[in-house]
């Protein structure tokens, strides 16, 4: 295997025993960088590319720590002895994290090699081996930094791992198919078919995330898992739902025309509002603050629209 030692990128998480990223036991590597501002984004520290700060202030003592390291006057202590953070000011350096003993202060994101990342992924093989599981890259979106996460996957591949990836599929169909002969199975969001709405909620247009489904679904035999985030006011109604398992049949059907087998199936996911004190560490503006979580009985209503859709297939 080609491989090279000195491909890096940036994450911000290496989550170990994970479960709900791909079949059996996982280590689920998070990417920072997404081409999506979903509202309601349950990973907000993934979507900017660089490395920023998490600031928690019912942790923070007003020692001055950080006050002392900041080259930039980012951090300072007022008239009243309390710490301020002018994140306008902030580079994002991590001096200050390094000198805040409390943890008030956490850098989210940090520079690794492809064969530092694998490293830590290989920890938990025997886990993998007794549950068929393996290792997923996660967002983020692994797509937008397609170099890093190829030389990591194609690292995972040479140990015998399983391997998967979850996508938002909004980029150049050149980002994804370096990553396709490393990958066991693509996991991609779709969340709305309708795309003045989609781009009401996303920041962005469908019509790009909508190509790559197509040219996944036509192109590849990969096992394809589309994920539906129900959000309320975005795609939770019984139409929205019903929209999209209509055009991942289609795409189901448009597999086999093409001759190929792999399975092509949807999972619908509630919303939740866990990350709220994540959005609030990073200074941004929570816009689903005031939303409910659907109940266990609409998601029973809408996945069983899914599965009538399905049935036909």
């Amino acid at each position: 295997m080609d491989t090279n030692s000195s491909v890096s990128g940036v994450i911000f998480d290496i989550q170990r025993f994970s479960i709900h990223d791909g079949p059996g036991i996982r280590t689920t590597v998070f990417l920072k960088g997404c081409s999506l501002h979903c509202f309601w984004c349950h990973n907000p520290e993934g979507i900017r590319v660089k490395p920023e700060i998490r600031y928690d202030p019912a942790r923070c003592i007003n020692c001055g720590a950080c006050v002392a390291v900041c080259t930039n006057g980012a951090h300072a202590i007022d008239a009243q002895g309390r710490h301020t953070y002018d994140r306008t000011k902030c580079l994002s350096c991590g001096l200050c994290v390094e000198e805040c003993f409390t943890e008030a202060l956490v850098l989210t994101g940090k520079t690794q090699t492809a064969e530092q990342v694998v490293a830590e992924v290989l920890r938990d093989r025997a886990f993998y081996e007794t549950s068929g599981g393996g290792m997923t890259l996660s967002g983020g979106d692994p797509a937008l930094q397609p170099a890093f996460s190829a030389e990591i996957l194609a690292r995972c591949k040479a140990e015998g791992l399983h391997t998967a990836i979850e996508t938002a599929g909004n980029y150049p169909w050149a980002n994804l198919a370096g990553l396709l002969p490393h990958i066991d199975l693509v996991m991609m969001d779709i969340k709305q078919m309708d795309a003045q709405r989609h781009r009401a909620a996303t920041g962005v247009s469908n019509v790009r995330v909508l190509a790559t489904a197509e040219r996944l679904a036509v192109e590849t035999d990969k096992p394809l898992l589309f994920r539906v985030p129900v959000v309320p006011g975005v795609n939770d109604a019984d139409a929205d739902i019903a929209a999209i398992a209509a055009h991942v049949r289609r795409l189901s059907q448009a597999r086999r025309t093409a001759g190929r087998r792999a399975p092509i199936t949807l999972e619908l996911l509630a919303f939740h509002r866990l990350a709220s004190q994540k959005y609030q560490s990073l200074g941004l503006d929570y816009r689903a603050a005031n939303l409910e979580p659907p109940t266990e009985q609409r998601m029973r209503e809408l996945r069983a629209i899914v599965a009538d859709y399905l049935a036909t297939d």
